[in-house]
């Protein structure tokens, strides 16, 4: 299993400790308190770049294990790294649902005719399925939408051994769109005559008060 160091936070300075490359975090659930805790920006995002949000990790607090899933991350606006995460505490023993992301590959037939554009209707699916069962992401193959009717629906994906689909069967993933026609503006012609008899109008006015 994967293994993250962190203490227990007493820092309450967030900026404090992210000046020291680190990130404040909290890990609650399976009878836990919520219970503040600091981990190594750098170890993080090792941990994460392999666990992602389905695989466990082992929260090493100080001696203490505890085996989470990556619950939340909340991300910096301009650098888009990590500020604050939440761990989910788990039991390797119990089913439990979470989102599985998935992951396209190939280029659809349609798309690649002409005509339309492909659509990625759907980005993650729930699943529920024992914390070691559970799949890092789905592989959807778009090359097979070769015409516009045509569309991939959850209940098309895949599934391993001990993991049942949450999501709607019915949902969309992915399909492909029609080009939508873009009209031309047709530019207006000018009544050049309706001006001029409008400046005559407005000229015999102007003669007229002037009298």
């Amino acid at each position: 299993m994967i293994i993250l160091a962190a203490t227990k936070r007493t820092i309450q300075n967030l900026n404090v400790l992210r000046a020291q490359d680190k990130i404040p975090a909290v890990y609650y659930g399976n009878k836990n308190n919520t219970v503040s805790i600091t981990i190594s920006l750098r170890d993080f995002m090792k941990v994460w770049k392999e666990a992602g949000e389905t695989s466990a990790v082992s929260l090493d607090v100080e001696g203490e294990k505890v085996t989470t899933l990556i619950h939340h991350m909340q991300l910096d606006p301009i650098s888009n790294t990590p500020i604050h995460v939440d761990f989910l505490a788990i039991d390797m023993k119990k089913e439990i649902e979470v989102a599985v992301p998935i992951e396209f590959t190939g280029l659809a037939e349609a798309e690649k005719a002409g005509l339309g554009t492909l659509v990625k209707a759907l980005h993650e699916v729930q699943v529920r399925a024992l914390p070691n069962d559970l799949p890092h992401g789905f592989v959807v193959d778009v090359t097979g939408l070769a015409t516009l009717d045509m569309q991939i629906q959850v209940k098309d994906i895949v599934v391993p051994k001990g993991v049942t689909i949450v999501t709607e069967g019915e949902e969309v993933v992915a399909f492909v769109a029609a080009y939508k026609e873009e009209k031309e503006d047709v530019p207006t012609a000018i009544d050049f005559d309706a001006i001029q008899v409008e400046e005559k109008g407005k000229k015999e006015d102007e003669e007229a008060a002037a009298e």
